[in-house]
């Protein structure tokens, strides 16, 4: 039985003017073999951080731009994912948030060493591309919790949804809807993808 190191993070979904994604690819330094993933901004939370303060915080180490909470918002998809990275098996509970910014010139001079040495490149992805790309993206669902995002009022904080563990990379327990109406967790484990 896998025994997993408990973890909470915020995700971020940076989109700009013309409606594309910021995603960063990378992979598990631990096991290289494994191939490179593309993944959203952000982290674990600090103790005593708050899942907003931890995207406002990680928005800025990981790409240079500067928000406050209040710019960061609410959660507009939750879930849980289970992963192994760099030897730790984790099982993280994660809220994602919409930034929207007209354009924004990305600076990782603030990644730490582990997002140096395990994050090789990023773009900015369309939502066509996102959907019709071949390459691996987590969470699996992405392109759909985009739209949901874009789409529809931010719901209220809700619980997230869980994802079953993974080879390499990130797992998804399960996106949840997220839309013009509230959104509660959804209940059960998907298995299967690495997380964005």
């Amino acid at each position: 039985m896998t025994v997993y190191t408990p973890r909470r993070a915020a995700r971020v979904l940076l989109v700009d003017g013309t409606g594309r994604l910021l995603l960063f690819r990378g992979f598990d330094p631990a096991r290289p073999e494994g191939g490179r993933w593309w993944f959203t901004p952000g982290g674990g939370l600090d103790p005593g951080e708050t899942y907003a303060e931890c995207a406002a915080r990680e928005l800025a180490e990981e790409t240079g731009l500067r928000v406050t909470v209040a710019e960061v918002g609410e959660p507009v998809h939750a879930d849980v994912t289970e992963f192994s990275f760099d030897g730790v098996w984790y099982r993280q509970e994660q809220r994602f948030f919409l930034v929207q910014v007209a354009a924004h010139e990305v600076d990782t001079a603030g990644f730490s060493e582990v997002e140096r040495g395990s994050v090789d490149g990023h773009r900015w992805w369309s939502a066509r591309e996102l959907a019709s790309t071949g390459e691996r993206c987590y969470p699996t669902d992405l392109a759909a919790v985009l739209a949901a995002a874009l789409a529809g009022p931010t719901p209220r904080e809700a619980g997230p949804r869980e994802v079953g563990p993974r080879e390499v990379g990130p797992r998804e327990v399960g996106p949840r809807e997220v839309g013009p109406r509230e959104v509660g967790p959804r209940e059960g484990v998907r298995k299967g993808g690495s997380q964005c």
